[in-house]
């Protein structure tokens, strides 16, 4: 690169030094007197021949100067470009491996008002239970359920395991299971949000297998405690088809 900008220093030079002597030769009336005619159109034919020369070699050397500078650009560019792709790279595959590690990890967290610590593969038996539920399969739902529950004694899924068993039992026409599920989902978890619920599943459960007294109790119940609910709604409707 320092040799191309001395070259064109010189050329740059040169080409002032033969401008200077054309200007010269067109003001000095005296300088013609040394030429005839004919020399002197032929010198400055000549010297213009040579400036248009000069021209055109800095014009090249111009062009070339911009050339290498869009081509060195460009390479700073792709460098550029190279280590953004390099730092997004390693930044997926760092939160690639620490959700890999996460997911072997115990976490804590909280369900639904309910805080414990959850194992990896605590998440995915309760999501396989649900998962059958949701699909209809509700013998196996009920039974993954219930080995959850047993397995996992203080998982924070825990009264949603619990919930969903009792729900499981009763699409399966287990009415006394159902019953015994709920009422110790209930006893055990009294605040929970799901118990609303718990207990309309309960009082059908109850109705189903002829406990109507039980039945319109836990209705009742479920109007009086929370009767801004659905639960408290489709409560009230099924207190008033009992007969």
């Amino acid at each position: 690169m320092k040799m191309l900008f001395t070259s064109t220093k010189q050329t740059l030079s040169r080409a002032f030094c033969l401008s200077a002597a054309l200007i010269c030769l067109s003001v000095s009336n005296s300088a013609w007197a040394l030429f005839s005619d004919d020399e002197a159109r032929k010198a400055i034919l000549d010297l213009r021949k040579t400036l248009a020369t000069t021209q055109l070699e800095l014009q090249g050397q111009i062009e070339k100067l911009k050339a290498d500078n869009a081509e060195l650009r460009g390479k700073i560019e792709s460098l550029e470009k190279q280590g953004e792709d390099t730092n997004s790279s390693q930044k997926t595959y760092y939160q690639d491996l620490d959700n890999r590690l996460s997911n072997l990890e115990p976490r804590t967290i909280t369900i639904e008002g309910v805080s414990g610590t959850v194992q990896p593969e605590e998440k995915k038996a309760y999501d396989d239970a649900l998962n059958a539920f949701q699909t209809g399969s509700l013998k196996k739902s009920d039974e993954e359920f219930t080995a959850f529950a047993a397995k996992f004694p203080k998982s924070p899924y825990l009264p949603l395991a619990l919930y969903w068993s009792g729900n499981s039992k009763y699409a399966n026409k287990d009415y006394a299971g159902a019953i015994n599920q709920l009422q110790g989902l209930i006893k055990k978890y009294p605040n929970h949000p799901r118990i609303p619920a718990a207990m309309v599943t309960l009082g059908n459960a109850q109705l189903e297998s002829g406990k109507k007294a039980a039945a319109k109790k836990t209705f009742t119940e479920i109007v009086s405690k929370y009767p801004d609910t659905e639960s408290a709604k489709d409560a009230q409707q099924l207190l008033a088809a009992i007969k």
